[in-house]
């Protein structure tokens, strides 16, 4: 049974369409994309002992008390420390296990992503029950971070060694789930709470039970339909890299995740993604209580500022705000798959460049149009900005492939997520800090966030010089094709296969199935953010 795991049992079939992988990786970016919206667990975890109201702990107490006390609740500013454990585990997971799951394939690496992620939220169903957050930090925080990190990873190599035509669409498809995931998890977390809550429980353990289980189902499929392409196959009609090296900087030999470090184009690339998603993520985590301190009281057809609300018209334009963040989140998903497909046709780099061009122009135009309380173009910005944070997320596996090759893309793909890591530090840091700091200095509320557009834009400056500066990798680097043999896995032989482009009809229902139990979740989690982006608009 275990046997299945092997890489060498994974390899497709001569009939095999390459069309039955990106549905497997969505099932496993969708599941693990909750991370991002396990914010939703907060309220009412935060009164899980007091139900209708938080039970206060002692003054005084400390974190690692609060990590083992029973009697009182965990604060949310508590319950985020799994947050950022959730994306502290997935760099450093992807970084340490990237080359391992090169030598044991995808099928393995997403069966153990499936049983980290769901054990983890098992574990800390346990530890809600319980009411001991350190089991919570360890289930979800870290071993549900492990499973992030191998699951994120497990199926870019893959999908680029299926689509090297297609490799910024096939990667974006996958990535785009990640994003998607929250969409999806959220909603069904909130209707799972609300159906299990009680006079006695706010209903967060069997949630978290429930989801685990859909989790796992949906996971260990995706894992299990994994296929790696036979060695030599290639997609009919496709022209290799080398005829086209004029217009993009492409390589069809390979480099070994062990010397990446050794190589600039690594570092400039790792500050290339560093600079824009801290600019994004920084955008990101202040999206809500920024629209709402700027435009005040303009959020609902009155002439206030935000300081001089009430409490019922504060309630009014944070149900606005809600809106304002899911619309941002569709900007966030819909990017991650227009931009990396757009990079097939444009290059890597000059996707890179406009990100930051456009970008950089875009920050600078939020203050002007916070000035003029012109909503639109504030609004306008502030969603292309995130479909580009999304779409670097979703172009850059297509970079390395580019530039480092295709066939350990995969462990230099998670070594370079501690970019990401550090990004995830950086960029709300510099958003938080520089607010608090002019809210000292006095300036209104409305007003607080000009400078930090500017350093933001700055930022994107950085990244723009750091992408200019990549070039293609010097030939010193790239395994000669000895090495490159030994290292490869598939088998020893060099025949050459094309596509299939010929359904059979078994293979066409499998298709569809397969198609279908991603996209039919998918649409519920768009219809669910189309309905809270319509709150939106209706002001």
């Amino acid at each position: 049974m275990l046997g299945l795991l092997d890489k060498q049992h994974s390899i497709a079939h001569s009939d095999y369409n390459r069309w039955q992988v990106p549905p497997a990786a969505l099932m496993i970016h969708l599941c693990i994309g909750m991370a991002y919206g396990f914010s939703v667990f907060w309220l009412p975890l935060s009164k899980a002992l007091g139900i209708k109201e938080s039970i206060a702990c002692p003054v005084g107490t400390s974190f690692v008390q609060e990590l083992v006390i029973t009697h009182c609740d965990w604060k949310i500013a508590t319950l985020g420390w799994v947050y950022t454990l959730f994306f502290v585990f997935l760099g450093s997971s992807a970084a340490l296990w990237g080359g391992w799951l090169e030598d044991a394939g995808p099928r393995k690496a997403g069966v153990v992503s499936t049983l980290c992620w769901c054990g983890g939220m098992l574990i800390s169903a346990l530890g809600v029950y319980l009411h001991q957050f350190w089991l919570m930090l360890l289930g979800s925080g870290v071993i549900g971070g492990i499973g992030l990190g191998l699951g994120y990873i497990s199926p870019v190599s893959t999908l680029i060694k299926w689509f090297p035509d297609r490799r910024g669409m096939a990667t974006g498809m996958a990535i785009m789930g990640f994003g998607g995931g929250a969409m999806i998890g959220s909603p069904l977390a909130t209707l799972l709470m609300k159906q299990f809550a009680s006079a006695d429980d706010v209903g967060v353990v069997p949630t978290f039970i429930v989801m685990a289980l859909i989790y796992f189902v949906f996971m260990l499929t995706g894992a299990l339909s994994y296929r790696v392409p036979p060695e030599g196959w290639q997609p009919k009609n496709w022209v290799k890299p080398e005829a086209h090296q004029s217009k993009r900087m492409v390589t069809h030999r390979n480099v070994h995740v062990k010397d990446v470090f050794k190589i600039k184009q690594f570092w400039l690339l790792w500050g290339v993604l560093c600079m824009n998603v801290s600019a994004g993520i920084g955008v990101l985590g202040m999206s809500s209580p920024m629209l709402q301190e700027v435009f005040g009281g303009q959020l609902i057809g009155i002439n206030k500022t935000y300081v001089q609300l009430d409490k019922t018209e504060l309630a009014a334009i944070a149900i606005i705000a809600a809106g304002f963040t899911a619309l941002l989140s569709l900007f966030n998903i819909g990017g991650r798959f227009l931009w990396a497909s757009f990079s097939d046709k444009l290059g890597r780099k000059l996707t890179f460049a406009l990100f930051f061009v456009l970008g950089c122009l875009l920050f600078i135009s939020v203050p002007g149009s916070a000035l003029a309380g012109n909503k639109l173009l504030f609004v306008g910005a502030l969603c292309i900005i995130l479909s580009m944070y999304g779409g670097g997320f979703a172009t850059v596996p297509a970079y390395l492939a580019d530039l480092f090759g295709t066939q350990m893309v995969g462990a230099i793909h998670g070594r370079l997520l501690t970019a990401w890591a550090t990004a995830g530090i950086l960029g709300p840091v510099i958003v938080n800090y520089m607010r608090e700091y002019q809210l000292g200095l006095g300036l209104p509320r409305e007003q607080v966030y000009n400078q930090t557009m500017l350093v933001l834009a700055g930022m994107l400056v950085i990244g723009f010089i750091l992408n200019l500066l990549i070039k293609p990798v010097d030939e010193k680097w790239f395994m000669d094709e000895d090495d490159a043999e030994q290292e490869t896995s598939a088998t020893s032989s060099k025949p050459v296969f094309t596509e299939t482009t010929t359904l059979q009809s078994g293979h066409l229902i499998k298709l569809v199935l397969a198609w279908g139990m991603v996209l039919i979740p998918l649409g519920f989690g768009i219809y669910n953010t189309v309905l809270s982006v319509s709150k939106f608009f209706a002001n």
